[in-house]
């Protein structure tokens, strides 16, 4: 039995699997999102601990023989976000997060400093990446910045709790903006431009590596049946890098796409392949000599939440059986939605872009928003994976996966914006928290041809070539729209 813990925005979801490949049991604990200024996106570790143990015993009132089995453990989470803590681990502030836009004054910095760096890193300097957050707190927070001891991830903030060790995995350094990511280690030269050393970062493991045991107390209080050397703690992923690992995406030329709280596709490649002009990122894989690319938009699934609660809609099912409803000739009337409601990276790289309903009359109810917020999302989605050619007309299909996954109805017209067969595997939604718990398998002495399988397929979402036509004048003016209003943010 293998335990995965996914430290998503929103939530924290704990899978257990079973050597099997069955998911023998899944809970989630919310979580919220504080937003004291204009761009700031923050949360307290405090909360995700808080909420790991909510799930653990969660687990062990249901599911305690099955618990007590678990042989590994393995982390995947929102990547990006900045954790600093001080010589007793103490933490200083409120963690930064992945959507947070506060610093694109530090990240043309950096950029004018080392025009370099997206060689070095394979991105471009964005306000989402660990490595700007540092340089605003350096620049705004002198005091807080002089007691950084240590500058952890989310997920591997959790580790540290969970084991008493700061370490972290090439996949989720990758989104730093600090690691030599074609060598697989950290950058002297990238950490020097936000005034750090190699000491104040975690040590690495690979993701399918052991990173560090679990304290024995811990297991002793979740009912784990710890062996004399300890339960093991895979190094993990990012959550991309951990749902690619769950969907069996670990060869070159298979891929995803996302519909969480943000929106990702992501493309498994053999070498580092950067791309920073379009903005696309180029990461570590979880997997040792792998390395992948993916377009990402901020606002994705979380735009639809957005939506259903503005217009008082019970849930987001509600609002898209309403969309669905619609006739032709009202989808090509409704209102255009620029979904930037968190700045937006790939390919504009503006972290002061704004959501905008745009074309607004008497006529449009909720349905006519939905499906704009909808189709918005998925102009956002094929902007990127144009960004990604011709590296994507490799890819035959997409997994797609995430909470946005539910929904058939969107699919299929994700699937004729791309021209892609969208593939939904069984379990598509269990996301990181697989993928953690195939790492953790991996660490175990798991063969990756065994591990990482493909799921079976639960729905396929084939292109429409209709349906794209219809859409292509209205993705033009999406673009347009954009492009005349970007000056007034």
């Amino acid at each position: 039995m293998f335990l995965g813990i996914d430290l998503g925005t929103s939530e924290l979801k704990l899978l257990l699997l079973d050597e099997g490949h069955r998911i023998v049991a899944t809970t989630g604990v919310p979580l919220s999102v504080q937003r004291p200024q204009p761009l700031w996106s923050e949360q307290q570790p405090a909360d995700w601990w808080a909420a790991l143990e909510a799930g653990m015993a969660a687990l062990k009132a249901e599911h305690g023989t099955a618990l007590a089995r678990v042989r590994g453990i393995g982390l995947s989470g929102q990547m990006h976000g900045a954790v600093t803590l001080d010589g007793d681990d103490t933490v200083l502030r409120p963690a930064i997060l992945w959507n947070d836009g506060r610093s694109a004054p530090q990240c043309e910095q950096m950029m004018a400093a080392c025009p370099g760096l997206p060689a070095i890193t394979g991105n471009l300097a964005m306000p989402g990446f660990t490595a700007p957050k540092l340089a605003w707190m350096r620049e705004q927070e002198p005091e807080l910045f002089r007691r950084v001891a240590k500058v952890l991830l989310p997920k591997d903030w959790l580790r540290l709790q969970l084991s008493g060790e700061a370490v972290s995995e090439m996949s989720d350094a990758a989104g730093t903006l600090w690691l030599d990511v074609a060598q697989r280690r950290w950058s002297p030269e990238a950490l020097a431009l936000t005034g750090l050393t190699e000491a104040q970062m975690p040590r690495l493991v690979e993701g399918s590596e052991v990173s560090a045991t679990l304290k024995p107390e811990l297991a002793a209080r979740w009912g784990l049946q710890s062996p004399a050397g300890g339960i093991p703690i895979a190094g993990g992923g990012g959550d991309n890098a951990a749902s690619a690992v769950g969907m069996g995406v670990v060869k070159p030329g298979q891929g995803f796409l996302s519909l969480g709280t943000s929106g990702v596709i992501f493309l498994c490649n053999e070498a580092f392949s950067p791309n920073p002009a379009r903005a696309v990122h180029a990461f570590c894989h979880a997997l040792p000599d792998t390395w992948h690319q993916m377009s990402v938009m901020l606002s994705a699934a979380s735009a639809l939440r957005w939506v259903t609660q503005l217009l008082g809609q019970p849930d987001e099912a509600t609002l898209i059986a309403q969309v669905a409803a619609l006739t032709p000739a009202q989808r090509e009337q409704a209102p255009l939605f620029l979904p930037y409601l968190s700045g937006e990276r790939t390919p504009h790289n503006d972290a002061r872009a704004q959501g905008v309903f745009f074309g607004l009359t008497h006529a449009h109810d909720a349905a006519a928003l939905g499906y704009a917020v909808l189709e918005g999302v998925g102009f956002g989605l094929l902007d990127g994976w144009q960004a990604l050619q011709p590296q994507g007309s490799a890819a035959g299909a997409l997994w797609l996966v995430g909470g946005g996954a539910r929904s058939a109805w969107w699919a299929e017209l994700l699937a004729a914006l791309l021209n892609t067969r969208l593939v939904t595997g069984v379990g598509a939604e269990t996301g990181g928290a697989l993928g953690a718990a195939r790492l953790a398998w991996l660490a175990c002495g798991g063969r990756v041809d065994e591990v990482c399988r493909t799921p079976a397929i639960a729905r396929v979402a084939e292109p429409d070539a209709a349906l794209a036509a219809a859409l292509r004048p209205r993705h033009a003016r999406f673009q347009r729209l954009y492009q005349a209003v970007r000056g007034e943010f």
